[in-house]
């Protein structure tokens, strides 16, 4: 049998826990190296009243948090699991959750960040601000100095191991949750994660895709770049779509080629959109828009038409 395909277990108060598989992702981390110094600062202890922080990774999709998690927890040496969050996550998701054997009886499975506590591992929450409160609710007294969670389905405290580690990711949008106070004053510091810059964003590129064309690439970092400067939030991620998408439109069409730039503009058509073929112009509908939400409900189609009598300009 493949070890791999075993399960382990842990056995607490006599319940046997099924434990989740770390991850086993190994990547790297270019530029900002200062933030990847600021996560393993978080989880130092200093001394034997001191206790480990939880921070909260914040900044747009795409630009790198959760691998910056997965560094840290690779400079650390320790075991890694990842929890998705989503909006409908429910408290036993995030602890412990029973699962109907073969045999019909009940077997527990430990969720990844349950095995993180266990095991002296590392959990990254990713997408945090998806997650309800009533799932926040039952983490709070293990992001203080508590450190335990408790399952009402196993009858369980399970307390976390000194080496645990945790961090939450959080996306700068809208389809997410507001979470309360008393979670956030325990999700400490607050680390930001910024667009890279030009060298880091094409060094970026050049790791995930060594293959791609050196115009290609210059192509769509002069791109992202103008698009982080004009406040748009395409990311390095973004980047890699429109790479991906052109080299096998390249590659398809070899025998009948077609003009790199033209295959490069259907590329950033097909990811992200036609507004996306004028950054200028999307920019300013953006702004416009942004601009436009803060008037009264109802009369901005009046502001906005010349033709109105109360339109600023008459």
């Amino acid at each position: 049998m493949n070890q791999q395909s075993i399960s382990k277990t842990a056995v607490l108060d006599g319940v046997t826990l099924t434990l989740s598989k770390p991850d086993t992702t190994k990547p790297e981390w270019i530029g900002q190296s200062e933030v990847l110094k600021q996560v393993l600062a978080c989880w130092m202890v200093i001394s034997d009243k001191d206790l480990p922080l939880s921070p909260r990774i914040i900044g747009m999709p795409g630009i790198g948090k959760t691998t910056l998690g997965m560094v840290a927890a690779l400079e650390r040496k320790q075991p890694l699991y990842i929890y998705q969050c989503t909006s409908d996550t429910r408290p036993e998701d995030l602890i412990v959750t029973p699962v109907l054997a073969e045999s019909g009886k009940i077997s527990y499975h430990a969720s990844p960040l349950v095995t993180a506590m266990i095991s002296g591992g590392i959990c990254i929450l990713d997408e945090g601000n998806r997650m309800n409160e009533k799932s926040w609710a039952s983490l709070a007294p293990l992001l203080d100095h508590r450190r335990y969670v408790e399952s009402i389905i196993a009858g369980l405290r399970i307390k976390a191991h000194n080496d645990f580690r945790a961090c939450v990711t959080m996306n700068h949008d809208e389809s997410t949750f507001e979470i309360p106070d008393y979670i956030l004053s325990r999700l400490q510091p607050t680390l930001s994660l910024n667009m890279p810059n030009t060298e880091d964003e094409m060094a970026i590129l050049k790791y995930h895709l060594p293959f791609a064309e050196e115009e290609l690439l210059e192509m769509t970092v002069n791109f992202l770049q103008k698009s982080h400067q004009l406040d748009l939030e395409f990311s390095p991620r973004d980047g890699l779509h429109i790479l991906q998408y052109a080299m096998k439109r390249l590659i398809q069409d070899k025998d009948h080629p077609i003009a790199k730039d033209m295959i490069w503009q259907e590329s950033i058509q097909k990811v992200l959109g036609d507004d996306a073929l004028d950054l200028d112009v999307m920019a300013e509908k953006k702004n416009r828009a942004l601009g436009g939400a803060q008037l009264p409900q109802g009369l901005g189609d009046f502001f906005f038409d010349e033709d109105s009598p109360i339109h600023p300009d008459r």
